[in-house]
């Protein structure tokens, strides 16, 4: 399937958290705190939007609207609600 936003949106694909510590403990689903970093797949046609294609960004905790693309978890955000690029 295909999405492509609109206007000012961009669409992540919601980056995975690591499952396992760095002491080798594995970490449940149910005790994962909803990860902030995600990769750019596709923006909308606005000229203030200041990200590419393939970049990893921070993004507000609580923004965007969650979707299901082939069996990803994926989301939709506005263009501000992106805090940094990550390199």
């Amino acid at each position: 399937m295909k999405v492509t936003p609109l206007q000012d949106r961009v669409l992540l694909k919601i980056a995975q958290e690591e499952s396992k510590t760095k002491g080798g403990i594995i970490i449940p689903d149910t005790a994962k705190e909803k990860t902030q970093q995600g990769i750019v797949v596709s923006v909308g046609q606005s000229e203030d939007i200041k990200v590419k294609t393939g970049q990893k960004v921070l993004y507000d905790k609580y923004s965007g609207s969650q979707i299901e693309i082939d069996g990803e978890d994926h989301l939709v955000i506005q263009f501000k609600d992106i805090l940094a690029i990550i390199e």
